[in-house]
């Protein structure tokens, strides 16, 4: 199979597809079994909630809502949904955009199968809490899945509202984002001192610096983890464009450059979901795919970092 950047997808689809068509041929043969469609999931500590371990970071997606309108963000959140996937990480935008992404994750298909994540991400107190009630119209409910502070900002102001919010049930879940390795030493001192339920990292093949303290952290102290940033804003698929992958892919089932990223992601134990971010269907099919089949062990994910350090 040829594995450029601009081909990659679209060869993975239809492997696939063949893939499908073998195994409907195969039913009623002795050990024959149907390609797995529902994606795996992975505990949120100290629950017995669980999540599936590919979801929709939304933050692209929703600013193309004014020259897209809103079907290609459906469109990928249906995908999600019938793979058995159901985060969909967002933050508050204009209140014009926001509507329109409301009305997207409020509409009957949709409301209610989705584990939807929020974020404050303003400065002072009362901006803040004027955000939390424009999240709670955004998701069409009063509680929340998860509230985060993005990016650690103004955390001392917002945090104590935060920590009501989840007493008063507002909030399920808490907890605080990061999305450059410069804030990590600051992040790494808030999961320290304060009681987070979710952290959510910047962490990918190309971007691996989470996996020295921030990931084995979180799993010391009981803290679910979403990744951001698995293709690097897009920069990643840049530096992968017009390159091979490895003959040795195949060996944990990786068919494409946005699997590789997302395996060496997943391969982690302390990584409870993976947020990925696009608004085409396909790509979310094969971002999906990436959650089926083997991961990397620890000797192939350093090979995999010594591959791309040169991209």
């Amino acid at each position: 199979m040829t594995n450029s950047a601009d081909t990659t997808r679209r060869d993975f689809l239809g492997w696939l597809a063949g893939l499908g068509t073998l195994l409907t041929a195969a039913r009623g043969f002795p050990g024959s079994r149907p390609a797995p469609s529902q994606l795996p999931t992975r505990p949120i500590p100290g629950t017995a909630e669980t999540l599936p371990i590919v979801g929709l970071g939304s933050s692209k997606p929703v600013l193309e809502i004014p020259t897209a309108g809103t079907e290609p963000l459906a469109a990928v959140i249906r995908v999600l949904l019938e793979h058995g996937g159901r985060v969909v990480d967002t933050s508050p935008r204009t209140p014009e955009i926001d509507a329109e992404f409301s009305s997207v994750l409020t509409a009957p298909e949709f409301r209610d199968r989705l584990f939807v994540t929020m974020k404050i991400n303003t400065n002072g107190a009362a901006a803040g809490e004027e955000q939390m009630r424009q999240n709670q119209m955004l998701a069409g409910r009063r509680t929340l899945d998860l509230l985060q502070v993005e990016s650690l900002r103004d955390l001392d102001a917002h945090w104590p509202n935060v920590l009501r919010w989840k007493d008063s049930g507002e909030a399920r879940y808490i907890g605080v984002t990061v999305s450059n390795n410069r804030q990590h030493d600051d992040f790494e001192a808030v999961m320290r001192s304060e009681p987070l339920d979710f952290v959510q990292i910047n962490y990918s093949v190309m971007e691996p610096g989470a996996e020295d303290r921030l990931l084995p952290l979180a799993q010391d102290l009981g803290m679910a983890v979403l990744i951001n940033r698995p293709f690097m804003n897009g920069s990643y698929f840049g530096r992968v464009s017009g390159r091979t992958l490895p003959d040795w892919a195949p060996e944990f089932d990786c068919a494409t450059w946005a699997q590789f990223s997302l395996k060496y992601i997943l391969a982690h134990p302390a990584v409870t979901c993976v947020l990925t971010e696009t608004t085409n269907p396909e790509h979310m099919e094969d971002n999906v795919g990436a959650g089926f089949g083997r991961l990397p062990d620890e000797a192939t994910k350093r090979r995999m970092r010594e591959f791309v350090q040169d991209f």
